[in-house]
């Protein structure tokens, strides 16, 4: 009987080593729990002992329970890495053609080609339905809905007007008047490609129906000084978008007409008093479009250098997605280059009467049973839910300290064990010789 009641000792001990040897290797896992082997002593009957009479016959596996104790936090530098300090598991969804949902630890995600926020695995994290404002509208299980990540937001919108305040120095010369131009055969034309034509320029981004960049570049070219007779002075702006001039003549587009402004002799802008609408342009894969330039706010003609004291104009791009964050309530926001910012989900939390009942799956994935009782969903912050960190990442749980003592003792057991099967064994050897 010796026999068996030593062999459920080194049974036992090898189930703890191995759970040992599990917990060491998964020192580096993301959000791993350890586990931990619970052993119960066998009885003989006691039908023809006495109480003082009862010898055990072993021991046996009672059960090999999960500990979720809090797992070290890691920081990181990506928004979409997310811990949980406390109680609570991410739902995950590793199939997107299926309705299972597992439960995790590890908070590791990342954006995979169909922009979806996943782990490692490939799960979808799972996340409630909001509004503009953020506000869950929809909660259960059954409402969960994959994290994905919009590559635009806003719709475009033509440029059809912009204004520029500037000052134009009333001390610049006048280009035409350059030693240059007074050579037989080189009269002065205004050549956009050199600079020595013009006095200064502009450039300021428009956008076309389908929310293309276009550049408006103006360049400014002074005609005449004041002088006695004529104190006023003018100056031409020829304005083009990208390699297109256009006509400060709505009616005339072709040969375009520049834009002249005006200054008495005080720089006071004289004309044009209103914006100036000019000729149809007709970018490339957009519609038609009209603009009207403003130079009437502020421009002036001053001593003081030439400078851009004010530009704006009224059209708008899609805004590309630029970046991703996650508040401390796992509102999911997503910003864009146009200003936008866009709620995207709120990140559900799982919780569990008895966490040690989930069944571990492989790859920190847990899934419910009856043991376990079935998941109540939740918010990060509420209560019995732990607070959610982004940027951050839980690590395994495993103390090696404390993993290698169980390793020395689990040993010390199996050691023990065998060497009482020994015993038995040379006992039995001794009682046979004596016999023969």
């Amino acid at each position: 009987m010796s026999f068996y009641t030593s062999l459920s000792g080194l049974q036992g001990a090898q189930t703890e080593l191995s759970t040992i040897a599990h917990n060491l290797a998964n020192v580096g896992t993301n959000g791993f729990k350890r586990s931990r082997v619970d052993f119960g002593d066998v009885i003989a009957s006691t039908a023809t002992k006495s109480p003082t009479q009862m010898i055990g016959s072993g021991t046996f596996v009672k059960a090999v329970r999960q500990q979720f104790g809090q797992g070290g936090l890691q920081q990181s530098s990506s928004a979409l890495d997310l811990a949980i300090s406390g109680e609570g598991f991410f739902a995950v969804k590793p199939n997107a053609n299926t309705a299972e949902i597992a439960f995790t630890r590890n908070g590791s995600f990342s954006v995979n080609a169909d922009r979806y926020v996943v782990d490692a695995q490939g799960g979808n994290l799972q996340v409630y339905p909001v509004d503009g404002s953020g506000n869950v509208v929809a909660t259960g299980l059954g409402s969960t809905q994959n994290l994905r990540l919009p590559l635009t937001s806003g719709t475009p919108r033509a440029t059809t007007s912009a204004s520029l305040s500037l000052n134009l120095s009333a001390n610049a010369e006048v280009p035409s008047a350059n030693a240059r131009y007074t050579v037989p055969g080189n009269p002065y034309a205004f050549d956009r490609f050199d600079p020595e034509t013009y006095n200064n320029s502009t450039a300021t981004t428009v956008y076309d129906s389908v929310g293309n960049p276009m550049t408006l570049t103006s360049y400014y070219v002074r005609e005449n000084a004041p002088s006695p007779g004529v104190p006023d002075s003018n100056w031409t702006v020829y304005t083009f978008i990208g390699d297109h001039q256009l006509s400060a003549d709505p009616g005339q587009a072709t040969p375009p007409v520049p834009l002249t402004l005006r200054f008495d002799a005080n720089g006071v802008l004289t004309s044009p008093s209103n914006p100036t609408q000019f000729a149809t342009y007709s970018p490339p894969g957009a519609a038609d479009q009209d603009i009207t330039i403003d130079f009437s706010l502020g421009t002036t003609q001053r001593p003081a250098a030439f400078s851009v004291n004010a530009s704006s104009q009224n059209g708008e791009p899609v805004g590309q997605l630029e970046g991703v964050t996650v508040d401390s309530a796992g509102i999911v926001r997503a910003s864009f280059s146009n200003g936008q910012t866009e709620a995207l989900g709120k990140i559900v939390l799982a919780q569990f009467s008895n966490p040690e009942g989930l069944r571990q799956l492989g790859n920190s994935y847990w899934a419910t049973t009856g043991i376990s009782g079935e998941a109540r969903l939740g918010e990060a912050g509420l209560s019995g839910f732990g607070n959610l960190m982004s940027g951050a990442i839980e690590r395994s749980n495993v103390d090696i300290t404390e993993e290698l003592v169980g390793l020395i003792a689990a040993q010390r057991n199996f050691q023990a064990n065998a060497k009482a099967i020994d015993t038995a064994n040379t006992l039995s050897q001794t009682i046979i010789n004596m016999r023969n």
